[in-house]
């Protein structure tokens, strides 16, 4: 008899400890099956919180689509391989046809970042398209050919600005996408050196495609990059003189620095778009030219731009 008491008790402290415990019950539930298994048996709780991880995911998959040409056909300076890619102009037009047939429902759906990154890459990839065309330059008459030189990018200047492209099923000129995005929608002045004019002194191509989810990180590594060359930026300490990049004019897009980097603190003896031209510099550059732009005695200057095509082939 007792021996029976003993058993029974142990059998009942068993089920109450298990019927005591729901999650444990629960937990190889949870942890059994796919990804797909666990996004499914969310329901509306994934929507709430992974919506966000995955919009960037098909950001960035559209993005690097454009890696292959860059990769390949740009290098390290931003010098373009046009021979190469010639041979591979039809490749080139499948990619700008993806531009065109995204849907615009997805675009919106997208992080700012990751638009700013999309018209960028359509920007530079469609001017590489209209070089391509006109690959090698040929000057329009024997006057400009002596006057610009035989591979100066002015001479096919027309048919980039009257070059006329879709994308998601929108016409547009390169124009129109800086007013319309890199003027308007985006307040970023960065942006306009991370476009190209496709020769020596513009913003060099990089040799990969913009990104959002490192967007930030890019536009400051380019404006590094952009101000490294002389071209773009020089100090003259001797002759109490600095060398700006034409890219910054006021005719050009050095008003566009003035919504974030205008200041009357600093650079006093210089003209509102030039103190805020200087104002960005001085976070790209060395310590030593940031000490002479902050304390030092000069005069700007804007440099002649080099129109000569970017080619590297």
């Amino acid at each position: 008899m007792a021996e029976r008491l003993v058993c029974f008790f142990a059998l009942l402290t068993i089920l109450l400890s298990t019927s005591g415990c729901p999650s444990d019950v629960q937990k190889p539930a949870e942890s059994v099956g796919t990804e797909q298994n666990k996004i499914v048996s969310s329901g509306i709780e994934q929507d709430k919180a992974d919506t966000n991880d995955l919009e960037p995911k098909w950001a960035t998959y559209f993005h690097e689509k454009c890696a292959g040409i860059l990769g390949k056909f740009v290098d390290d300076d931003g010098m373009v391989d046009y021979k190469g890619l010639k041979s591979e102009t039809l490749k080139l037009r499948a990619l700008l046809e993806e531009f065109n047939n995204l849907d615009p429902n997805e675009y919106r759906s997208w992080r700012s970042e990751d638009r700013i990154a999309f018209w960028i890459n359509v920007y530079n990839l469609h001017k590489l398209n209209i070089v391509l065309a006109n690959y090698p330059v040929q000057a329009s008459s024997r006057f400009l050919r002596v006057l610009w030189g035989p591979m100066d990018i002015r001479h096919i200047e027309d048919k980039i600005t009257g070059y006329k492209f879709l994308v998601m099923d929108e016409e547009f000129t390169f124009r129109r996408i800086e007013n319309r995005f890199f003027r308007g929608e985006f307040n970023d002045p960065r942006i306009f050196l991370a476009i190209t004019d496709a020769c020596l002194s513009s913003p060099p191509l990089r040799n990969e495609p913009y990104y959002g989810y490192k967007l930030n990180e890019q536009l400051d590594d380019q404006a590094r990059k952009f101000l490294s060359n002389p071209l773009a930026f020089r100090v003259d300490v001797p002759r109490h003189r600095v060398y700006l990049s034409a890219v910054f004019e006021a005719g050009r897009f050095g008003g566009e620095f003035l919504k974030k980097y205008a200041i009357d603190r600093k650079f006093k003896d210089h003209p509102p778009v030039t103190r805020a031209v200087l104002n960005f510099v001085t976070g790209y550059v060395s310590e030593y030219d940031v000490s002479f732009l902050e304390k030092g005695s000069y005069s700007v200057k804007y440099m002649r731009y080099d129109w000569q095509i970017n080619d590297g082939s």
